[in-house]
């Protein structure tokens, strides 16, 4: 082999590399316009420094951060990012300081998000082990504090401090997520993303703040545990008080699944768990729950014109709280008999079977009871979501 051949394949290798490889999601949040109650406390974005915690799925050497500035009235300046290890999984503002890395955006460390755009990083050199605790640090120039674009429901606490600092010493805790909306990391082509839809259940309310045991989270651990299927990232796209049709919290699923499920890096796998916020506050079970399939079906043919594997989870029980009536149920059964035996579908997971009361199965099971509202799973009830869905899906 003579020297110019040699060298144009030493050139070439980089790229056959590169070419094995593809970004995955592996943490992501979905945005909507921050609620003025959930907005940032004192002293604010603006000027100011904000330091939030997340734990990634998979881990990976090389990351892009991904940001949001969607449901913004005014544009948002950004004047650094700061990306890190965290010593905790929220419960603390500390970091592993050897471990900073400066992101930036098309080679410059600010970037400005105009009302309703969005900025991701440029590719970086950041090592991340699975579950890794990472901490994200933006220092803001000109940013509302009552017009933000954000996740409200992190269950992981943030903390804002006064001027461009990494000085968190005297910062202000809040327990709401503001501009970050996912992470990506370079990863081999077998590797890919499962992006759940979902609402509170599935966002985490009952679980417990900064210990990161949401169900997606107890998944993302089983999968990580198991050498079949370790190389699979998990998206958590839930939305608490969100709708799939009209009305609750945040954008309809409707209006966001593209965007949250099928648009995001690396996606082989959606899970459809949705529904329960439409019957509870509807009129008519029955026609909810048909309008709802309707759009599950629209959502299975699109994702597999893309190769993507489409799963439903079954609505959970919610008898005795305030969303209960016959003709609610009813909606509930529609939904989950259809699920049940669908060919459309490429696997059910049984949440309504994991979390059922077994003397009163259109009820909870009494020991997963967040609050006693009858709705929403505690911790112990999320282990058993978690730990109900059949890994061999994701094979």
């Amino acid at each position: 082999m003579n020297k110019r051949v040699y060298l144009l394949l030493m050139a070439l290798l980089p790229l056959a590399i590169m070419a094995q490889k593809h970004w995955v999601g592996t943490w992501g949040t979905a945005i909507q316009l921050v609620e003025p109650h959930n907005c940032p406390p004192q002293p604010g974005l603006g000027g100011n420094s904000l330091r939030q915690i997340v734990q990634v799925s998979i881990g990976g050497k090389e990351i892009r951060l991904k940001l949001s500035n969607q449901y913004s009235t005014s544009a948002t300046e950004i004047k650094g990012i700061e990306i890190a290890h965290a010593k905790t999984s929220g419960s603390s503002h500390e970091i592993d300081e050897s471990t900073t890395v400066q992101l930036t955006f098309e080679g410059k460390s600010s970037v400005t998000m105009a009302p309703g755009g969005n900025a991701v990083s440029d590719p970086v050199k950041f090592k991340m082990q699975p579950r890794q605790n990472v901490a994200i640090t933006i220092h803001y120039g000109e940013a509302s504090s009552t017009s933000v674009s954000g996740h409200p429901g992190s269950r992981t606490t943030s903390y804002i401090a006064k001027g461009n600092t990494t000085d968190f010493t005297q910062s202000v805790k809040t327990d709401h997520w503001y501009n970050i909306s996912g992470i990506d990391v370079i990863a081999p082509k077998k590797t890919g993303a499962v992006a759940i839809l979902g609402n509170s259940i599935t966002d985490g309310r009952g679980s417990t703040t900064n210990q990161q045991n949401r169900w997606p989270d107890i998944l993302s651990k089983r999968l990580l545990a198991n050498k079949k299927t370790r190389n699979v990232a998990v998206l958590n796209m839930g939305i608490g008080g969100n709708c799939v049709l009209r009305g609750g919290l945040g954008p309809t699923a409707m209006a966001r699944y593209k965007r949250d499920l099928i648009d995001q890096a690396g996606v082989k796998w959606i899970i459809l768990f949705e529904a329960v916020n439409d019957l509870g506050g509807c009129r008519d079970g029955e026609q909810t729950a048909n309008r709802i399939i309707d759009f599950y079906k629209q959502v299975i043919a699109e994702a597999h014109t893309k190769g993507i594997k489409v799963f439903g989870g079954t609505i959970t029980p919610f008898k005795n709280n305030g969303y209960y009536s016959e003709d609610h149920e009813k909606g509930r059964n529609i939904i989950n008999s259809w699920m049940r035996s669908t060919d459309l579908l490429d696997g059910v997971i049984e949440f309504d079977h994991a979390v059922r009361n077994p003397q009163d199965t259109i009820s909870m099971n009494p020991d997963f009871l967040f609050e006693n509202d009858y709705l929403h799973p505690n911790a112990k009830g999320y282990e058993a979501m978690g730990g109900i869905v059949n890994l061999d899906l994701f094979r």
